[in-house]
């Protein structure tokens, strides 16, 4: 009897230890000094920055994003002239790709086309649809089709899966990735601008996880019942897996593993990979031989062997160089949009890829 109080009493004092730091652990999350503090790149962080900006609504973030069952969140087909970004103008067409035009799946056999993949800086956040880069291509390569597939707060994962399942559909001729850096720590994520898929590495190569994706009115009705204890849990565990550097590590794998399905699809589909490295905020006018993420990408595309990697910084740095300002703050402006296209229309004329309509050409995935 005596034995059974005592179990009693230490299972008593262990529900209200639980509860004391359970509510210690919310209140930290409500004091601004401290939560303020407790912002990472992990997927509790996001969580909480989501729902912190949809407590009054069911947004995926953006207004014109839709719920995607498998990849989050992508955009509302069907939006004509929405001001968006400070009085920008947005359109989607019937596919929810960025501008009006709709592209058939059954394509015109004498004219090149190319699909671009990306996140926000591809897909043009806080500008008009008439000033992204895919936008200024299609005016400098009058005889082409381009598709801008990017999607903002996109991984490479996402732009993956959506390459899978609707990018290859098109029949491109070229796929062009534009690869930032810091969509490499997206990979790691579940949760980003919004619920998302993530890849992890498995004895039969690349496993899904994070499906199904959930209704945003659901996180908000039951984020109350989710344990903070759980948060501070997810946040300890990224600081560690940062200071001994096997978040580094994981996230170099994993994106290599994913770049590289990318890589197999375009090429089963027919088409040419081609990886463009796009600079972000200081890269901009970084005046160095390489970046981090330069190395990152150029060593992984010498490791495969790929024709076809380059960055479009050194044309930034170029006119740097001659006097010209450049936006070095959160997404580009036009006049950055129009350096890339520049940058890739050179880039294609250069490497003879504008003719492949008028001959096939061979890309190795051997590696």
């Amino acid at each position: 009897m005596e034995r059974s109080k005592i179990i009693l009493s230490i299972f008593l004092y262990l529900i209200f230890l639980l509860i004391l730091f359970e509510g210690l652990a919310r209140l930290c999350f409500i004091i601004p000094p401290i939560s303020n503090r407790l912002m990472y790149e992990e997927d509790s962080t996001w969580r909480r920055i989501w729902i912190a900006r949809h407590m009054d609504q069911t947004e995926v973030f953006y207004s014109f994003d839709a719920l995607d069952p498998t990849k989050g969140w992508k955009s509302e087909p069907n939006m004509r002239d929405l001001a968006v970004f400070d009085q920008k103008i947005l359109n989607t067409n019937s596919r929810g790709l960025r501008g009006k035009k709709d592209f058939s799946y059954d394509r015109d056999p004498n004219k090149l086309r190319i699909l671009i993949l990306g996140d926000s800086f591809t897909f043009g956040d806080e500008v008009s649809d008439n000033e992204t880069y895919s936008y200024y291509l299609q005016k400098m390569l009058p005889n082409a089709e381009i598709i801008n597939m990017g999607v903002h707060g996109y991984g490479h994962d996402q732009m993956l899966i959506y390459l899978e399942e609707e990018g290859v559909k098109y029949k491109p001729d070229i796929v062009i990735l534009g690869f930032l850096q810091m969509d490499m720590s997206r990979n790691l994520l579940n949760f980003r601008d919004y619920a998302k898929p993530k890849f992890v590495i498995s004895n039969d190569g690349l496993k899904i996880t994070g499906y199904p994706i959930p209704r945003p009115e659901d996180i908000l009705k039951w984020n109350w019942l989710r344990p903070r204890l759980y948060d501070i849990w997810s946040i300890l565990r990224h600081k560690a897996r940062v200071n001994s550097g096997l978040y580094e590590r994981q996230m170099n794998e994993i994106t290599k593993r994913i770049l590289w399905k990318m890589v197999e699809t375009v090429s089963q589909a027919g088409a040419v990979p081609v990886l463009i490295y796009l600079p972000a905020t200081d890269e901009i006018g970084n005046q160095t031989s390489f970046t981090e993420g330069e190395r990152f990408l150029f060593s992984w595309c010498d490791e495969k062997d790929l024709t076809y990697c380059f960055s479009t910084r050194p044309y930034f740095a170029d006119n740097v160089k001659k006097g010209a300002y450049f936006n070095m703050v959160g997404h580009w402006s036009p006049l950055e949009h129009f350096t890339v296209a520049q940058a890739i229309h050179d880039y294609l004329k250069a490497k003879d890829l504008l003719s492949l309509r008028k001959k096939s050409v061979t890309v190795t995935t051997a590696h």
